[in-house]
């Protein structure tokens, strides 16, 4: 639920301890339900207190209402999200890494599966991730509590027109890899060490046919078991950790 200031609140032990924990600074107060026992819920008690950061019990309702839907395990934090990044960004992410690589959704619209991107992405260390601000999930509570503090530590780009930006992408040197089940090469056959975008399509159409037709490979990963595609999430992991290993390799 986001304010006029761009405060929100997150919701969840996990979620509110990653705020904590890489961006105390933006988060202005926390709520913790009166009853609750759970000793996590106390250390983040005396973590928020360390960094000055006021403290309250309230009803479970009151969380109920402020979580809105979310599973808030008895806690709440009013975060004031950092200035979202846009296309204007990119070119300083790109500058900022040896060899950079991105992630790049297009459409994912479950926001668990998006929170699933980010943690990979994170975990993978990719430079960013790139998503279109249109039709697709954005950065809310749920995607943060399911990302398990990636939210707050990667980059999340959102783009206006996905199409055009990839085309700015290639302009600046960026190889971009679309993942499609029908593709006849294997992701494992392609160099994904330079400065690389992988794309990944929503999960009802895959990706839109600009997108595919700006992409510079075209690629599937191969599955000799009896199933015909992996969740976008899974399969956004699987790329990342391809790439991943051929960096490591040299």
């Amino acid at each position: 639920m986001a304010g006029k200031d761009n405060a929100h609140w997150i919701a969840g032990i996990n979620a509110v301890a990653a705020a904590l924990e890489n961006d105390p600074d933006n988060v202005r107060e926390i709520m913790l339900e009166a009853r609750a026992r759970n000793p996590r819920l106390t250390e983040l008690t005396e973590l928020a207190r360390t960094h000055g950061i006021a403290t309250r019990t309230v009803a479970s309702e009151v969380l109920d209402r402020l979580a809105a839907g979310v599973r808030h395990q008895g806690v709440v934090a009013q975060y004031s999200a950092a200035r979202s990044l846009d296309e204007n960004d990119l070119a300083v992410l790109l500058e900022s890494a040896p060899a950079p690589l991105l992630l790049i959704l297009d459409g994912v619209q479950d926001p668990h599966n998006l929170g699933a991107c980010l943690r990979s992405a994170a975990a993978a260390g990719a430079t960013a991730v790139v998503i279109p601000r249109d039709k697709s999930a954005q950065v809310n509570a749920t995607v943060r509590k399911t990302s398990a503090g990636a939210a707050d530590r990667i980059p999340v780009v959102r783009v206006t027109n996905l199409a055009r930006t990839l085309e700015s992408l290639k302009q600046a040197g960026v190889w971009l890899v679309g993942l499609a089940g029908e593709a006849t090469q294997d992701l494992y056959a392609i160099d994904l060490k330079g400065t690389v975008g992988i794309v990944m399509g929503g999960e009802a159409e895959g990706m839109r046919r600009l997108t595919r037709e700006h992409c510079d490979f075209l690629a599937r990963i191969p599955m000799p078991g009896d199933i015909e595609s992996l969740n976008v999430s899974v399969a956004a992991g699987v790329a990342l950790f391809e790439a991943v290993r051929q960096r490591l390799a040299g």
